[in-house]
């Protein structure tokens, strides 16, 4: 038996136990991805937190990737290697580690 998350749902289990892991907004995009990934091959995704933190990271801009990324040099670039979330009302983006 699966249950329908709704982003209030994800939001409370995101800030319950990993509160400064992504912003609103961040939380807001990666929630409507998960979902058009479900809906887009048909597997449904259970929610663990703790996997997705070590899944995802937020960006607030495209500097403070590459300081992680050292080798990235364009966002481009980037979504050629991995998943690139666009984060709305921002520059930011959160990225599937790789």
């Amino acid at each position: 038996m699966k249950q329908v998350v709704h982003f209030e749902d994800f939001y409370e289990a995101f800030k319950s136990s990993r509160p400064n892991q992504f912003s609103y907004d961040g939380l807001k995009s990666l929630y409507e991805y998960l979902i058009q990934y479900e809906e887009d091959t048909g597997e449904e995704l259970d929610l663990d937190v703790i996997a997705l933190c070590c899944d995802y990271t937020e960006y607030k801009n495209f500097q403070e990737l590459k300081s992680s990324y050292l080798d990235v040099k364009t966002l481009e670039e980037l979504s050629e290697k991995t998943s690139v979330i666009p984060v709305e009302n921002t520059k930011g983006f959160i990225i599937q580690n790789y």
